[in-house]
């Protein structure tokens, strides 16, 4: 082996718990291969599951077979882990959509071949099961005893008003199906996740042991938490997706540097593949001078890049630069990253043709697009100074926007204070 995967992940807070110590050994004297899976409740990943995915890559990394599973099959059941109520079921076509957009990302971070790491959908075994035979050969080796003990079943049992339906029920009997099922098409002995996740690795460890008589493995890893113990991976706008249309770039990359100092130290640990040691020098640098806030600039550089590309990474450092200077000048953004670092803001679209009439007056345009509550307001606030057009402040009541006011790709910013923004786009579809 080229690495030892389980050191380095308890070097980095990243083992919660192992099915059985034997777990190390075997790691280091042979290749393992090894699984994730990812529930497809969208059609994109975020950030809570990049740890699972950097996981894979250090996995792959020092030599073992990593097996990324897309849930198409046990998509359409829902795992009750971690949740209060019953999920609504995915239509297939849905579905397609979500498992698509994951393949694809999932696919970015692992080296697939021949021989290299696997990337499946557990609906190619799990659709194709007789339920009489999956009750009488698979569903016979589970206990209900056993199985209403379970944190994700009696939560649910416990809370009268929701209870817990068969149909999420039987997930945990399913997804043991998929350990075993990949046990039987890749020699597949080891399971990771979430410790969410930890009965039902165990229970799929169990029916390989019952059914093949080899041993299998668990090792899950901590649910991840900000440090005030809130749930990772949400910003004020929502969740922080993988995909960039969802979240761009430029988003993406402000997530990470705006990490508090508990956090960012914690994160390179989790996200990054950089050195422990590395890590721990940077850490040790951050804490002499966090004004610099080095360990957030490496955090947000190295993830960016990693899930986004170096151009991308680029065009989000430039953006932030620019954005960030007292007298940033907006017109030295292109049309890409005007679009990446406004994605989400309040956008009104307006033909060119208004430019230069009634209808662009700024006072006309603050009222309308609610930045004010009305126009009267507005003329009365103006003078003051609180309103911005591409962060040039006007105090002018009787501005127009015209054509000198679009920056790159038909943009105007118009911002009240220092937080409310809105984005006009004068340009024809």
């Amino acid at each position: 082996m080229t690495g030892d995967f389980l050191k380095d992940l308890e070097q980095r807070n990243l083992v919660q718990q192992i099915s059985t110590p034997e777990l190390a050994g075997v790691l280091q004297t042979r290749r393992v291969a090894g699984y994730i899976g990812f529930d497809p409740t969208a059609d994109s990943l975020h950030v809570g599951s990049l740890m699972h995915l950097v996981n894979l890559m250090r996995f792959q990394q020092a030599g073992h077979r990593p097996i990324g599973v897309i849930g198409g099959g046990t998509g359409l059941i829902g795992d009750p882990s971690g949740k209060e109520n019953e999920r609504s079921l995915l239509t297939r076509a849905q579905l397609e959509l979500n498992l698509a957009g994951i393949r694809q990302q999932v696919a970015r971070f692992l080296d697939l071949g021949d021989d290299g790491a696997v990337l499946v959908d557990n609906a190619d075994w799990l659709c194709q099961l007789n339920l009489v035979e999956f009750l009488r050969d698979i569903g016979k080796h589970f206990s209900v005893n056993q199985m209403v003990v379970r944190d994700s079943v009696r939560t649910r049992l416990e809370t009268r008003e929701q209870g817990l339906s068969y149909t999420e029920f039987s997930y945990m009997l399913l997804q043991a199906y998929d350990f075993l099922a990949l046990y039987d098409r890749y020699d597949c002995i080891l399971q990771m996740g979430g410790s969410d996740q930890w009965g039902n690795i165990l229970s799929g460890a169990d029916l390989i042991r019952r059914l093949r008589g080899v041993e299998a493995y668990g090792l899950t890893t901590p649910l991840l938490t900000k440090p005030d113990g809130s749930k990772f991976g949400k910003s004020e706008e929502g969740n922080i997706w993988l995909d960039s249309r969802r979240t761009s770039p430029y988003r993406f990359y402000q997530f990470w540097l705006n990490a508090d100092d508990q956090g960012a130290g914690q994160y390179l640990r989790t996200f990054t593949l950089l050195p422990v040691s590395q890590i721990e020098e940077v850490n040790r640098a951050h804490a002499a001078e966090p004004a610099k806030r080095g360990a957030q600039r490496l955090l947000a550089e190295e993830i960016t890049r990693m899930v986004h590309g170096a151009a991308a990474l680029a065009r989000a450092q430039r953006a932030t630069e620019i954005l960030f200077s007292p007298e940033a000048d907006f017109h030295q953004l292109s049309a890409l990253e005007l679009d990446e670092a406004f994605q989400g803001a309040p956008t009104t679209r307006l033909e060119p043709a208004v430019l230069g009439t009634p209808a662009a007056g700024l006072v006309a345009v603050l009222a309308d697009t609610n930045l004010y509550p009305s126009r009267g307001q507005a003329r009365k606030d103006l003078p003051n100074g609180s309103v911005s057009v591409n962060n040039l402040t006007v105090r002018d009541a009787t501005a127009v926007l015209g054509q000198s006011d679009l920056l790159p790709g038909g943009f105007v910013i118009l911002r009240r204070g220092k937080k409310h923004y809105h984005v006009l786009r004068f340009a024809r579809e």
